[in-house]
């Protein structure tokens, strides 16, 4: 990331001429959106998020506010953003067909395989193959910051997802690599290895970032875009 920029950016996908893209600091408020040059003209489309495996696909932003999890769309001219403050927020990039999309992995959403669902909407809607998907892991909380009882891990393991992203520390308590239950995923969906970029940067050990683990604010959300120039 730039100095001067409060947003951070994958640079493999920052070589895309028709991408915008970021996923926001705490320094980056709805607001700027409106304030940077040449993005006065882009719509804005962000979902009223329920931790869900609900997906929407977006032909104009004038729709309001869709409960869900994951937004895409071949539509130029429209952000789609996702808030985060812990959970991981994932874009997906289809450089042929020029189709993008934002999904919010909270830990309940990604048992209920959201990465998984939301690539296999892609090439329902819009035929994207996903060997040909790009993908971009942002800031989340990391594995060791990420404490979760018998519970989640239970849940995990009735989904048949909880192989290698738990590791016990102390009876009935375990450290949840979310990023990696994520990564897994997408590999299994059928994106190839190479093509999954990430900022791997713990939000809760970065003062840059909200954290609601650190800071226990209910309101406070990091903006996380993906958009396709007009």
């Amino acid at each position: 990331m730039e100095k001067s920029e409060p947003y951070l950016t994958v640079p493999r996908l920052a070589r895309i001429p028709w991408l915008v893209h970021g996923f926001g600091t705490r320094q980056w408020t709805l607001s700027d959106f409106r304030k940077r040059r040449g993005w006065e003209n882009f719509d804005i489309a962000w979902p009223k998020q329920t931790h869900s495996a609900r997906v929407h696909f977006i032909e104009s932003a004038s729709r309001g506010r869709l409960r869900g999890d994951a937004l895409a769309t071949d539509k130029p001219g429209i952000f789609l953003i996702i808030k985060t403050a812990d959970c991981l927020p994932v874009f997906l990039i289809d450089r042929r067909k020029r189709v993008v999309a934002a999904v919010h992995c909270g830990w309940r959403g990604s048992r209920e395989r959201i990465l998984e669902r939301t690539v296999a909407g892609l090439g329902a809607r819009y035929g994207c193959r996903p060997a040909s998907l790009l993908a971009a892991l942002g800031p989340c909380i990391e594995a060791p910051c990420y404490e979760v009882g018998d519970d989640v891990r239970d849940e995990f393991r009735a989904e048949g997802l909880a192989e290698g992203v738990f590791r016990r520390v102390r009876p009935g308590k375990y450290l949840f690599d979310l990023r990696e239950a994520n990564r897994r995923q997408l590999t299994a969906a059928g994106l190839v290895a190479q093509d999954i970029f990430d900022v791997a940067i713990c939000t809760r050990c970065d003062a840059r970032l909200h954290s609601f683990r650190r800071d226990r604010d209910t309101s406070a959300r990091l903006y996380n875009f993906i958009g396709i120039r007009p």
